[in-house]
């Protein structure tokens, strides 16, 4: 039997979400709790492989269990077992019976991250592990101008780190930007959501990290065109750290 589970996790203190022995992952903690209650291997393919010090509220998971395991006749029994062993850090929301078929990665439709930002003269320790702090001013309409200039299908080279298919050759850069806008969400807070079909490694903290420099006028807001279609990395600006990223939500076709 094929399970969905929607997971949320604080990645700070994690080595991102794919299983790396040696190291604490998201994705070992996980799949180390689902086999310990279920008592057989568990292999989690997931919808996005988030990199270390990145949250998630929406991540999604998919695994097989033996159609004989008596604990698949209660999955909230088992959700509330599993969340005992891996509090606090880590939380599944959801879980429930899928089609044989499903894959929480391939099926994906599109996923939704969310970058939020301090922009206030003092930082907040409170917020330390979930935000930017960023004490310069930020014009939000030039962040929100350029961000438009990213929409639709394109090559984001510039904007990505690159990685090699098990052949040695590229792997595509090529995404379809659906959504890219950023908020005031008050208390000196600003938040950016991006929606895409996926992304490329990287790729979002690029993106917010050339937007904070357009913001502060380093660069108008045109110039994130030429940054597109430069296909280069180096033209981008520096990466924005990874603790104000989250992984809000991945989208499904209706059954």
């Amino acid at each position: 039997m094929r399970i969905k589970a929607t997971v949320a996790y604080d990645g700070a203190s994690f080595h991102g979400f794919a299983t790396n022995p040696g190291v604490r992952t998201v994705g070992g903690e996980l799949s180390e709790a689902l086999s310990r209650c279920l008592r057989q291997v568990i292999k989690l393919t997931c919808a996005g492989r988030t990199d270390t010090g990145v949250h998630a509220q929406g991540q999604v998971v998919s695994f097989d269990v033996c159609d004989n395991n008596t604990a698949n006749n209660n999955l909230t029994t088992l959700r509330n077992s599993v969340n005992k062993m891996l509090a606090p850090t880590i939380a599944i929301r959801e879980m429930s019976q899928a089609s044989d078929t499903f894959d929480a990665r391939l099926d994906a439709q599109s996923r939704t991250y969310r970058y939020t930002l301090l922009n206030s003269e003092v930082h907040d320790p409170l917020l330390a592990n979930t935000t930017w702090h960023h004490p310069r001013p930020l014009d939000i309409t030039a962040m929100n101008e350029a961000a438009q200039h990213l929409l639709g299908e394109h090559d984001f080279s510039s904007f990505c780190r690159r990685q090699h298919s098990r052949d040695g050759t590229d792997k595509s850069r090529i995404r379809q930007l659906l959504r890219a806008q950023w908020a005031d969400i008050g208390g000196e807070l600003l938040q950016f959501e991006i929606e895409a079909s996926s992304f490329c490694q990287q790729m979002v903290r690029s993106i917010v990290g050339t937007l904070i420099d357009i913001g502060t006028k380093r660069w108008p807001p045109e110039t994130m065109s030429s940054i597109l279609a430069a296909k280069n990395r180096s033209h981008a600006s520096n990466l924005a750290p990874a603790r104000g990223l989250c992984l809000w939500a991945v989208t499904y076709p209706q059954p």
